[in-house]
């Protein structure tokens, strides 16, 4: 089992022919995703060649949809470009769309974000993020896949280098998948979103929740815990050290004042049962030892 994403989930690539979703394709077909398509506005009728895979090009999604029957949809065009590439995917009723893209304006994010809610049609994950994988079935973005294996932890997260330690520091016992939902203010997929589904996956046995300083995100991740999540969470908060005021990595890590710290999300998710490790190291250790590893 896994969550949003399964070894049946057909792909499209929006920016295919550019030099990142050339790249990352590339990456995606060599794990065994299902790449059917990429859509780049102006270069349809062009065919890509990976490595002997012929993947064709589409100037719209529609188009490719109609001719693939593609669910998903993976964005690496640049920040200018994203909002329409997204709509683009919306219209064309794209189940799963991915935004790698960072830089997003935060305005064209909440335009975008709503206009996909309204189609009531397609979930977003990201912007800004690593995108998703299931391991040993699929793997959308720029996520390594050959860093862990399949297994019962589901994680999400805010960071993508995190999410690729926590993979690396567990991969003996393995993911059903992990989330990367990226760090801008604004993101299409919650924590809470992403707990929901864990919480629903029945091969799912324990779930780890990687935040970050700034905003409330990780605050509300725990009153839902409290409320519906009844698998084992373990935490991590990254910004311990953090200057107050001070943008930190993501354009939504920043404190002010009280309000966004680590030290006030862990004790939120501590609260509630969740144990929250002072470094990824120590996180993947508390998550060991729940699992009996």
């Amino acid at each position: 089992m896994a969550i949003f994403l399964t070894e049946k989930s057909r792909i499209l690539v929006h920016g295919m022919t550019g030099s990142e979703g050339s790249k990352h394709t590339k990456r995606m077909l060599a794990s065994g995703t299902k790449v059917v398509g990429g859509v780049t506005p102006g270069k349809g009728g062009q065919v890509v060649d990976f490595d002997g895979i012929a993947i064709p090009v589409f100037n719209s999604a529609s188009e490719a949809v109609a001719a693939t029957n593609a669910d998903t949809s993976v964005i690496f065009v640049p920040a200018k470009f994203t909002k329409a590439a997204v709509i683009d995917a919306v219209d064309a009723e794209v189940a799963l769309i991915v935004v790698i893209t960072e830089g997003v304006p935060v305005h064209d994010t909440t335009e975008f974000f709503a206009y996909a809610q309204k189609s009531g049609k397609s979930r977003l994950i990201g912007p800004n993020c690593p995108g998703l994988i299931t391991p040993g079935k699929s793997n959308v973005g720029i996520i390594p896949a050959d860093i862990t294996g399949p297994g019962p932890i589901g994680l999400v997260s805010k960071s993508g280098t995190l999410t690729y330690q926590m993979m690396y520091e567990l991969r003996d016992i393995g993911f059903s998948t992990a989330v990367g939902i990226g760090g801008d203010p604004v993101v299409g997929t919650t924590h809470i979103d992403c707990l929901r589904a864990f919480q629903d996956d029945p091969d799912t046995k324990a779930i780890v929740m990687i935040g970050e300083i700034g905003g409330d995100a990780e605050e509300r991740a725990a009153a839902f815990i409290k409320e519906y999540v009844t698998k084992p969470v373990v935490g991590y908060v990254a910004g311990f050290t953090a200057p107050e005021g001070k943008t930190m990595g993501h354009a939504g890590a920043i404190v002010s004042g009280s309000s966004g710290t680590a030290a006030a999300k862990r004790d939120a998710l501590e609260a509630v049962g969740v144990r929250v490790g002072v470094t990824p190291s120590e996180s993947a250790q508390l998550l060991r030892s729940i699992l009996g590893k």
